[in-house]
């Protein structure tokens, strides 16, 4: 099953790192757009650099397929508890990305913790599937 996602990811494939949006995140990996493809088999380093301490995992690309000009590829998680880590700093990102809407939208400025406190009231019991803000 799929959940989507938009968070900011890094990829880096030896020394060719790119900025890419999550397209979705599964059981044991995540998809992504790219604009150039990378070979099934690869390994490359997944960094979310948005929270603290930084995410950071190697993946393997399971697929890899072209989409009207650019391309979208399927990864996966080679360590199983990255699964868990993944969903975490998911659901970090969607606080952070709530506190920010809030401050735009109402001019309130939460802390981290306020915000946390107000997205999981709302969000937490449709998480994954109803966790944007």
């Amino acid at each position: 099953m799929r959940h989507p996602s938009r968070i900011p990811i890094e990829v880096v494939e030896g020394q060719e790192s790119e900025t890419h949006e999550v397209a979705n995140v599964s059981l044991g990996g995540l998809a992504f757009f790219a604009s150039h493809s990378l070979p099934t088999g690869a390994v490359v380093a997944v960094r979310i650099s948005f929270v603290r301490p930084c995410f950071t995992t190697k993946a393997r690309v399971a697929w890899c397929k072209p989409v009207d000009g650019h391309f979208e590829l399927g990864v996966e998680f080679l360590e199983a508890t990255d699964v868990f880590r993944a969903r975490m700093v998911e659901q970090v990102c969607h606080i952070e990305q709530h506190r920010q809407k809030v401050l735009e939208t109402e001019g309130r400025t939460l802390t981290s913790q306020e915000a946390a406190l107000e997205w999981i009231a709302t969000h937490a019991a449709t998480f994954p599937s109803g966790g944007d803000s």
